[in-house]
Formats: structure tokens, sequence, C-alpha cells
């Protein structure tokens, strides 16, 4: 919502200051100019990434107009379902959660929790590295070390679709100046038609340059620093994980590692302790 918000004011801002000032609007609308930038600029995104980034870009993108998918509800399904798990160990042992690792769908304490089932990243991320806590093989260093090499991989490629379209919105204005050299061709080659029409080819070239400006930092550069955002905040979920386990690993008890997973969250995602408690008792 935000997103479509911030367009209309960019919008309303621009055009109307320019309506203001006794211009008119009229004179803007130039659909070659846009067929230029966008064709130019579309062609050029497509040589500058691969099938693989095309698509991530495509998928993200519709996500901007929604708010986060992880809520302090979902964090709070989390830890409750890491409390159960780390409880369960510490009572009957790690092989007691095999089952509950291997077939998360037909577990009963994974099926107490539908949001984070429905995440089968953060479902997967949880359960392999339970797995490799099970086979024993592995001490908390390594694999803190491993959790580090993944979550930067996975970081990597989360940035992916942002790193795209900034380039994209640093190329407008360049598609823009051609679209507008264009047009002075189209002008120079026109030399001799009455000095009105030529003003208007003139005007009509400079708009190619003023739509390339706009589109590049009214609209699309934006949305790169949106989805870098989205990236950060979508990784935290993985990070409190991380910290979860990890403080399990190192001997601290169910409630507590739960504790340390939730100072991992940002402030305006972080259930207080009280609330988390009490989520917790109603999983039970």
């Amino acid at each position: 919502m935000l997103v479509i918000i911030g367009y209309v004011v960019v919008l309303g801002a621009v055009f109307g200051g320019f309506a203001l000032a006794g211009g008119h609007l009229g004179a803007l609308w130039q659909p070659v100019e846009l067929l230029m930038i966008f064709g130019g600029a579309l062609g050029a995104f497509f040589v500058a990434n691969s099938m693989v980034t095309i698509k991530a870009t495509m998928k993200d993108l519709p996500g901007l107009l929604k708010g986060s998918k992880y809520t302090k509800d979902t964090y709070m399904e989390l830890m409750a379902l890491m409390y159960d798990l780390l409880t369960k160990v510490r009572k009957e042992g790690l092989m007691s959660i095999e089952g509950d690792i291997e077939n998360p769908a037909e577990s009963p304490v994974f099926s107490k929790y539908p949001k984070i089932m429905a995440d089968h990243h953060v479902v997967e991320f949880m359960t392999d590295y339970l797995r490799i806590m099970v086979s024993g093989n592995l001490n908390a260093m390594e694999i803190e070390n491993l959790m580090d090499v993944e979550l930067e991989t996975h970081h990597h490629e989360a940035l992916v679709s942002s790193h795209a379209i900034s380039k994209l919105a640093d190329g407008m204005p360049a598609f823009g100046i051609v679209a507008a050299v264009m047009g002075v061709v189209h002008t120079m080659e026109s030399v001799g038609i009455p000095p009105a029409e030529l003003g208007m080819l003139i005007a009509h070239a400079l708009v190619g340059t003023f739509l390339g400006i706009l589109l590049a930092y009214g609209f699309i550069g934006p949305l790169a620093s949106l989805l870098e955002q989205k990236a950060e905040e979508d990784g935290k979920i993985f990070q409190t994980i991380k910290v979860t386990l990890l403080a399990n690993l190192n001997g601290y008890a169910p409630a507590m590692a739960v504790e340390f997973g939730r100072k991992a969250l940002s402030s305006k995602d972080r259930p207080n302790f009280a609330d988390l408690e009490s989520h917790v008792k109603q999983k039970r």
C-alpha cells in the first residue's frame, strides 16, 4: 500500500507542480519516448541478467505491495515450536525428535504451528540442523560456521532481485538521454519548418530526459531499496533459529535458548517475555 501511496505523491508533486507553473500536461504525453526508454531498458535488463535472476525478480516484485510475511505472531509460533522440540530433546534425548524432523508434515509437534509449516524454507533450515545435531558428529563451533556459510548464501540470493532492479534504475536516465538525442536528431532534420513547430519538437525531445530521470529516481530506484529491506527482514527468522539452536548446543535450557533467539529479533517484531511465555503455555 505504501508503494502505491508513494507513487501517487510523486506523480502529484511533479505533474501538479508543472501544471501550477502554467505547463500543459498534454505536452508530457509522449508514447514514442516511453517506448524507446522502456524498450531499451527492458532489453538491457534481459541482457544483463540470467533467467534465474529474471524469474526471481518477477517473483519478488508483487510482494512489495504486501507487508512482511514474518510478523510478531509468526515469530511467537517459531519460538514456541523450538521450545517444544528442545524440551522434548531435553527430556527424551536427541533421538526422540528423529521422526519429527524426518517428516515434519506428519509430526504432532510441527502440526501445531501452521504458520511455520507454511514456509518450507524455514522448516527445511530448522530440520536440517536438527538432523545434524541428532547425528552428533559436529560440535557447536562447526555447526555455527556451517550456518554462517548457508546464511551468507541465502542473503546473497535474496538480494539478487534488488541488485537487478538497482542496475535497471541506474540505466534509466541514460535511456532518457538516448530518447532525447533521437528527438534532437528528428528536430535537426526538420529545420526549415515554422518556429512554433520546431519548438514543439524540441519540447518533445526534452521530455525523454525528464521521463528517464523521473522513472529512475521516483519509481524504479525506490523499488530496489524496498527489495533490499525485504531481504534483510526475511533473513531475520533464520538468524533467530541459528541463535536458539546454538544456545541449546552450548548447554542452555530450552527456555533460555528461546530467550536468546527472542533477543535476536528486531525491536518491532520482538514479542515481550510475558507474551511469549503465555503463547508457549497455550501451545502445550
